[in-house]
């Protein structure tokens, strides 16, 4: 805590206050001049609640600076004090200057009063000003006289000259302390209007105040903008004088400051810029476009809205309308598009078509209207119009909410129409052309122009390799939507699949991925198409894929491929076989095992698909082909890790393996074996000796409980294979021992739960092995109760199919009467 005489400043502003009232109360008492001394002790009332204020808030106020400001105030108290005890006569002109004095002192205060509220300092401000533009005339009557007018003269004019000096004196050469008090009072004599632009220029005020505008502290930055902008305010000449490139450079940096500094400087280069000059030079500073787009996507409104203003203003220049756009700011570049010259929509296009845009860009370029100017542009006559406006289509296409409006605008037609074109000055279009094409095929709406595949097919073989491998990508998009199935027809009709083929051996990977990719998706509902057109020579190319190729695309579209050729066709698989699949297949399970991208997956998908061709239950010697490579371990691994489509696959390949374990179980009656099998190798359920390669047997496998498992579980995709692969230990000869394996297992819940969740077919098959599994007395007193609730409610609620069923359940519960007509 400073002190002053050892006074702290609390109790020098209370003896302030004291001698205040003594002065207002001596000079309401004088006898000489009356009327003069009554309104001088108007004035000094007024001080007290200011004094007051002081006093109230001395834990801030409590510095060096303003406790000489106020100890200056009490000095001319006591002076004022003095002259009107010793006075017997004194003059209006007397009173004025002690009037003068005391308003001088208190403008020291309020220069010194940094860190009081506003109101404070509103209150000094505002009895500073009335006390400053006293002045007082020389009649008879002696009344003093309170104007407007803002001129001081004699004495008090030249300290205010003096007062004017030392600030420009600490604006030029102050440490940061009187810098900040030449700031605030520069400021207050600026609102006083007490100040002239000659001495602005004189002393260079506005540099002096931009080169200090860098270093200077966070506050201080503030004011420094704020008196900028009311020195432009006061002048329109002074903006002049900001104009220079460092100048601008120095109030730019301040857009990367807080939302206040921000706010004024926006303000200030907002108007700066009716300078051409600035306008010209802005756009040019390194930062600048790109803080003011910022500023007007931020969260002030009134900072957004004058950054806007300034942007609208500085896109008279293309130049800063790409740095706009490079910033994530369209609007500009969207009007050129649609009102610009042709020289000007051509420049914006071109400069889009090479842009590296996120989806958040195009989605705001699609949504702000630059599609439509841009398909106009493609109708054009110019070629490097169209070139242009080809470009910036492609770069925007790749969005689907683009996609569906590059269709709305009618444009498929003219790219088909361009494809078709041998103009050789046409001829670089073709490319652009056909990359957008391949981008809207990835949109369902392309198949409203339905004839739109049957008029690429015959493009293919009359391209370039780029060409073709767009077209591919657009047919094969085409082909995969689900609502596809007349247009796949009419390109088969067409035959694509024979046009395919060849490009199975072309030398570009992506070419072969996506003609791959484009096969499996026309061959997937009618395989036996595929099998027509498919030769030796091409399943041999595409094993061969299979086996060399280092693109994990590739291996997965040639196995999709493999898959959707027919278990039935005996030539395919004895090629296969001969090709050494199996092993190759076994292999990429254990590379690819895991499921976790779209890739992997269909990739172990389609192994799955491919080994039910290995299971068939018509062919043991393939099935034994396939146990002795080791493909029933991986089955069951399948059931626990695979995806639900792997699942079933998984499930459908055991079930065809276990349909023949009942006739290779070696039965325990046999004597003739020479070396009797081992005790674990009997099997309960089959009453014989099982091996996992010899009979495939589900138990053996340790297959069930991954099985139960899976009905367990959320999905239901898998239910019905599921349920046919149980199935096979339920057959005439061995229900019993099935019945009482899966009841051991904990299988009845698993079994209950597809009767409370699964499709009707899945309930079927579940109800025949529970109908079987509630023959038995032990499984009708374990389950029974909370299976009869489910069957009643699904006899009420469920397919008529199942009552048939449900009655035999229930009638073995002993809840209905086997001959009940109830069902």
């Amino acid at each position: 805590m400073h002190q002053t005489n050892f006074r702290t400043f609390a109790e020098l502003l209370s003896e302030l206050l004291q001698l205040a009232d003594e002065v207002a109360s001596l000079a309401k008492d004088s006898e000489t001049e009356p009327e003069i001394f009554t309104e001088f002790a108007v004035f000094v009332e007024k001080f007290s609640p200011i004094l007051i204020d002081l006093r109230d808030n001395s834990s801030v106020m409590d510095t060096l600076s303003i406790q000489k400001a106020v100890e200056s105030l009490e000095n001319e108290l006591r002076h004022a004090r003095t002259v009107i005890k010793a006075s017997n006569s004194i003059s209006s002109k007397q009173v004025g200057e002690i009037i003068h004095d005391l308003g001088r002192c208190l403008g020291l205060v309020l220069l010194a009063s940094l860190d009081v509220s506003i109101e404070i300092k509103e209150k000094f401000g505002a009895l500073h000003k009335e006390m400053m533009n006293v002045r007082f005339n020389a009649s008879t009557d002696h009344e003093l006289e309170f104007i407007n007018d803002l001129e001081v003269k004699g004495e008090n004019d030249r300290r205010i000259i003096l007062d004017i000096n030392d600030i420009a004196l600490h604006l030029k050469y102050g440490n940061d302390e009187e810098f900040r008090l030449a700031l605030s009072g520069l400021r207050s004599l600026i609102s006083e209007k007490m100040i002239q632009n000659e001495w602005v220029n004189d002393e260079s005020i506005i540099p002096i105040l931009l080169n200090r505008l860098p270093s200077s502290k966070e506050n201080d930055r503030l004011t420094i903008i704020s008196i900028l902008k009311s020195l432009l305010v006061e002048n329109d000449e002074n903006k002049g004088k900001m104009v220079d490139v460092g100048s601008l450079s120095m109030l730019v940096r301040s857009l990367t400051q807080d939302v206040e500094e921000r706010r004024e400087a926006v303000g200030l280069l907002l108007a700066l810029a009716e300078v051409p000059a600035v306008r010209r030079r802005l756009g040019r500073i390194q930062g600048c476009i790109l803080m003011l787009v910022a500023v007007h996507n931020g969260f002030d409104p009134h900072s957004s809205q004058d950054a806007g203003k300034l942007l609208n203003i500085l896109s008279s220049n293309t130049q800063n309308v790409l740095h706009m756009a490079e910033a994530g700011y369209f609007k500009p570049l969207i009007e050129y598009l649609r009102e610009g010259s042709d020289m000007s929509k051509i420049l914006m296009a071109t400069a889009l078509s090479r842009m590296e845009l996120t989806d958040q860009s195009r989605a705001a370029l699609g949504e702000g209207g630059a599609i439509e100017p841009l398909v106009k542009m493609f109708s054009s006559e110019k070629l490097e119009a169209k070139l242009s406006a080809l470009g910036a289509l492609q770069n925007l296409s790749s969005l689907a909410e683009n996609v569906q409006i590059l269709i709305n605008s009618g444009i498929v037609t003219s790219l088909l129409q361009l494809l078709f074109c041998v103009t050789s000055v046409l001829m670089t279009l073709r490319e652009p052309a056909s990359a957008i094409l391949a981008s809207i095929a990835q949109s369902e709406s392309i198949l409203v122009n339905q004839d739109v595949a049957e008029k690429m097919l015959p493009l293919l073989n009359l391209s370039s390799p780029e060409i073709q491998c767009n077209l591919l990508r657009a047919l094969n998009s085409i082909a995969s939507h689900s609502n596809a199935s007349k247009v796949k027809f009419k390109m088969k009709e067409n035959g694509a699949l024979q046009l395919l083929l060849p490009f199975l051996t072309d030398r570009n990977t992506e070419i072969r991925t996506v003609a791959l990719n484009l096969l499996y998706n026309l061959s997937k509902d009618s395989p036996g198409e595929l099998s027509e057109q498919l030769e030796e020579i091409h399943l041999n190319v595409i094993v061969n894929i299979v086996l060399e190729s280092v693109s994990e695309d590739e291996k997965a579209a040639a196995l999709g491929l493999l898959s959707n050729i027919p278990a039935g066709n005996k030539k395919a698989t004895d090629f296969l076989k001969r090709a050494n699949l199996l092993a190759i297949l076994l292999s990429l399970l254990g590379v690819c095992t895991p499921t976790s991208t779209p890739t992997r997956r269909w990739l172990v998908e389609s192994v799955a698909a491919i080994l039910i061709r290995f299971t068939v239950p018509s062919d043991k010697k393939l099935q034994q082909l396939a146990a002795e490579h080791g493909v029933i371990p991986w089955l069951v691994k399948l059931l626990s890790i695979g995806s639900p489509t792997a699942k079933c696959r998984a499930a459908t390949s055991l079930a065809q393996l276990s349909q023949n374990t009942l006739h290779l179980s070696k039965s325990r009656a046999l004597r003739w074996l020479c070396m009797p099998p081992s005790g674990h190798a009997f099997c309960e359920v089959h009453d014989g000796y099982c091996f996992v390669k010899s009979t495939f047997c589900l138990v053996k496998a340790g297959a069930l409980s991954p099985l139960f498992q899976i009905l367990e579980g959320e999905d239901r995709e898998a239910d019905e294979t599921v349920l046919g692969a149980l199935s096979t230990i339920m057959q005439d000869e061995i229900w019993e021992n099935g019945s009482k394996f899966i009841a051991k297992s904990s299988g009845v819940h698993a079994l209950l739960r597809v009767l409370e969740l699964g499709n009707v077919k899945a309930q079927e098959k579940a109800l025949w092995i529970l109908e079987r599994i509630f023959r038995m007395e032990d499984n009708k007193v374990q389950y029974g109760e909370p299976a009869q609730v489910l069957l009643i409610e699904l006899a009420q609620k469920g397919s008529p199919t199942l009552k048939s069923t449900i009655a035999q359940i229930l009638a073995h519960l002993e809840l209905l009467q086997v001959q009940s007509s109830y069902f």
